[in-house]
């Protein structure tokens, strides 16, 4: 019986993820569970870029893979302080509530 992991498989994955991070970003309304979808999304990507890298020889996506891995972070880091920010002013982190910042 052979059990290899296949390019294939990687892809399915990376498409279970990227679904799940739009499920997220579409029915969640606060702010952390649309953060969190952006995440998933985000891995995905990564999944896909590494997985490519692997089977195609290069290493130019896992190179990629790392600089989206920074820039994941430093968009959270800078997302959480925001909602820090409005939770502080509106004492919710309802997305629909923030739409009276706007006025």
């Amino acid at each position: 019986m052979n059990l290899t992991v296949g390019l294939q498989h990687f892809l399915v994955v990376a498409a279970l993820l990227f679904g799940l991070g739009v499920l997220c970003l579409l029915t969640r309304r606060h702010v952390v569970g649309i953060l969190m979808g952006i995440e998933l999304i985000l891995n995905a990507a990564n999944v896909n870029l590494v997985a490519f890298s692997h089977y195609g020889g290069n290493m130019g996506g896992q190179v990629f893979a790392i600089f989206v891995i920074a820039l994941a972070a430093a968009e959270a880091a800078v997302a959480l302080a925001i909602l820090l920010a409005i939770f502080q002013t509106l004492k919710s982190s309802d997305v629909e509530e923030m739409a009276t910042l706007k006025q």
